[in-house]
């Protein structure tokens, strides 16, 4: 599966654009939509030049295909497109590794219509420890993308 414009809206949505290196809430250095390295795996590093828009959108969407095709290999083939959506956008934040063992993945390849998949996405909400307002919006648009 591949992510929707629904989808990619969320995403830009929440990571913003940034032409130059900034630290992203949990101290990466990050730029374009939330990209913390670029297609050819380097990390960002704070010294790294501005780029340009075209820039930012070839290097966030080289990215992307990494995190599209992780959940499409980690879930079961019946999700709709909302739900990889969602997930999608769940594992660029906090990466296909943490996707991987979560609770919340077990829940969607035992049951994608479980209720209690939103309580998962819900739990995702900190930083180091601290619940940051920006991820309860974030894991709430995420799940009502999931259950729509």
């Amino acid at each position: 599966m591949k992510i929707s414009q629904k989808g990619l809206d969320l995403l830009k949505r929440f990571e913003g654009v940034r032409l130059k290196p900034y630290l992203c809430p949990a101290g990466i250095p990050t730029i374009s939509i939330g990209c913390t390295y670029y297609p050819d795996g380097t990390k960002v590093r704070m010294t790294d030049p501005e780029i340009t828009q075209a820039r930012a959108t070839e290097i966030f969407l080289n990215v992307l295909k990494h995190y599209e095709s992780s959940v499409d290999s980690f879930t079961r083939d019946d999700i709709t497109q909302n739900q990889f959506d969602a997930l999608v956008s769940f594992a660029y934040n906090v990466g296909t590794g943490a996707l991987k063992k979560s609770t919340l993945l077990k829940k969607v390849n035992a049951n994608p219509n479980d209720k209690f998949i939103e309580s998962q996405f819900l739990i995702w909400n900190k930083v180091k420890g601290v619940p940051v307002k920006g991820l309860t919006q974030r894991r709430q648009a995420e799940s009502k993308l999931y259950f729509s």
